[in-house]
């Protein structure tokens, strides 16, 4: 009788409950018509739009549909990290007749190790073929030392812990870490190789007027010598020609003193950079940077309009001067947050952006003096091999990093709540990282993608991927007598990248605080 009672008292309080939220809904409430009008049941319908997104993914969505990064896209970053099985069987679910997929031309024999090789003992073994500095004579210019590294991504944006996971994991795997523009914290300071990023914000070398300062920016680098390259950011794929805010709540001690900005207070980084206004004043104020840290200075940007890319290549031409390295970024976005009709609309997707200045520079003879970077969902080894026969020497990779460590394709970057606590700054989401865990599986990412990258450039007759042409890659018209080789797709011939073997490569290549002119 005892236990009647209690459940018809438990039954009363549930009644009692809905009822309260009925009334609140129908007499109260006037922000929701569908909870107003169906009250209780509305909520329902709440609950299962706000879980939508997950219910797609893991059991609507097939294997190749979901964007940014399908399942079988994510399952080999995953497996690959985790050194687990990450080949399929029973032939690919592809549909390889499709616009715009990608074939690799294999040579009828496939290039031949030497005995003395150096990917006989080292299989992951895959450094870049050119140098940044070398030719405007830096003095500590730097060659990276792999040809997939981390791209720009900021500690406030990531959370300590995946940032210390990505550092010290391209310590393991020899690769760099660019900071993002939130500037050099201790998380970034754990071994491996920085290329120091700064936008128009200026975090991290910020003067009190919220300018840009040499003076800190000299310290900087003279206090960390791991820094080995400056990259000046004039636009992201995620939202180019805007600026950003961020909110003083969003502020700790820690971000103020990283960023040197104050506590409490909003931060603008407007769309502008301060240090220059216009393409003479930006080279110039390349050269000072250069000249003050003797590191090798590039630039980032998503590709749109060409008149002032026309205006640097003519200024390069005349002075001898100009960027060490580019990094062109996609616009179908990244990891910043952005407005839909940014990350929809503006700028060029990586392919067109990058073909547009690479042709340019081509036909100003000036693309042997850049070390072109590429930046834009080139995380796996055939869109690498169709990069680098476009023209690309080494690629960034910021969400396939990020998977690597732990990302599950949420897309709440930019709520804090990221599941995985890899892009939020909640203390007990973090925690369910592990360091020394998640970054060997960045490194076992990266040896992984080099490993099979260099198996598709031998199985196309090469040895290193920067001897990628044009012709060895095809992209799907319609049928194969419409299908063209990327050459006739974007309408010029990559230069031939000067190559003496890998051996050369592994007998010229210093690291830490070495130079490499060779």
């Amino acid at each position: 009788m005892t236990d009647i009672l209690s459940n018809i008292a438990w039954w009363g309080w549930i009644l009692i409950f809905l009822v309260l939220v009925a009334v609140r809904d129908v007499f109260i409430q006037k922000a929701h018509t569908i909870s107003h009008n169906f009250p209780i049941i509305g909520h329902l319908r709440y609950w299962l739009e706000s879980i939508g997104p997950e219910m797609r993914q893991y059991f609507v969505a097939n294997n190749r549909e979901e964007l940014p990064f399908n399942r079988i896209e994510r399952s080999w970053i995953y497996a690959s990290a985790k050194k687990e099985n990450n080949y399929e069987g029973f032939g690919t679910d592809r549909d390889i007749y499709a616009h715009q997929h990608i074939f690799i031309n294999n040579a009828m024999m496939p290039f031949q190790l030497p005995e003395n090789h150096p990917n006989h003992v080292d299989k992951t073994f895959l450094p870049c073929a050119k140098v940044m500095g070398a030719y405007n004579n830096r003095k500590r210019p730097f060659r990276p030392a792999s040809v997939i590294n981390v791209s720009a991504m900021s500690f406030g944006s990531l959370s300590a812990k995946a940032i210390e996971s990505l550092n010290k994991g391209v310590k393991i795997a020899g690769a760099y870490h660019n900071t993002g523009e939130g500037g050099l914290s201790p998380y970034h300071s754990y071994g491996g190789d920085v290329i120091f990023h700064f936008g128009t914000g200026y975090f991290g070398v910020r003067s009190d007027d919220g300018g840009f300062s040499m003076e800190k920016l000299v310290a900087l680098v003279n206090k960390n010598p791991f820094i080995r390259a400056i990259e000046i950011k004039l636009s992201q794929g995620a939202k180019p020609g805007k600026g950003g805010v961020l909110p003083g709540a969003k502020i700790t001690k820690e971000i103020a003193e990283i960023r040197g900005v104050e506590i409490g207070k909003d931060v603008l980084s407007p769309p502008n950079h301060k240090a220059f206004t216009n393409v003479p004043e930006m080279l110039g104020f390349i050269e000072k940077i250069a000249e003050a840290t003797g590191l090798p200075v590039g630039i980032k940007a998503a590709i749109g309009k060409l008149d002032q890319w026309e205006e640097l290549t003519d200024l390069m031409q005349k002075t001898g001067k100009g960027p060490d390295f580019i990094t062109i970024d996609g616009g179908e976005g990244g990891t910043g947050a952005a407005p839909p009709s940014f990350a929809d609309h503006v700028s060029l997707p990586w392919v067109y952006g990058f073909s547009d200045i690479y042709r340019l520079f081509k036909r100003k003879e000036l693309e042997q003096r850049v070390v072109f970077i590429g930046s834009g969902k080139l995380g796996f080894p055939a869109k690498a091999a169709m990069a680098f026969a476009m023209g690309v020497d080494c690629i960034n990779v910021a969400r396939e990093a990020m998977m690597s460590i732990g990302c599950i394709q949420a897309q709440v970057c930019h709520t804090n709540r990221c599941p995985a606590g890899v892009a939020t700054q909640n203390k007990w989401l973090q925690n369910g990282i592990d360091p020394t865990l998640k970054s060997e599986r960045l490194a076992q990412y990266f040896k992984t993608f080099r490993k099979e990258f260099i198996e598709i450039t031998h199985a196309a007759g090469h040895e290193h991927p920067c001897q990628f042409t044009m012709t060895d890659i095809e992209m799907n018209v319609d049928d194969h007598h419409l299908s063209k080789t990327i050459e006739h797709t974007y309408n010029y011939i990559k230069t031939p990248v000067p190559f003496k073997g890998m051996q050369s490569l592994k007998e010229c290549l210093y690291l830490g605080n070495h130079p490499d002119k060779t």
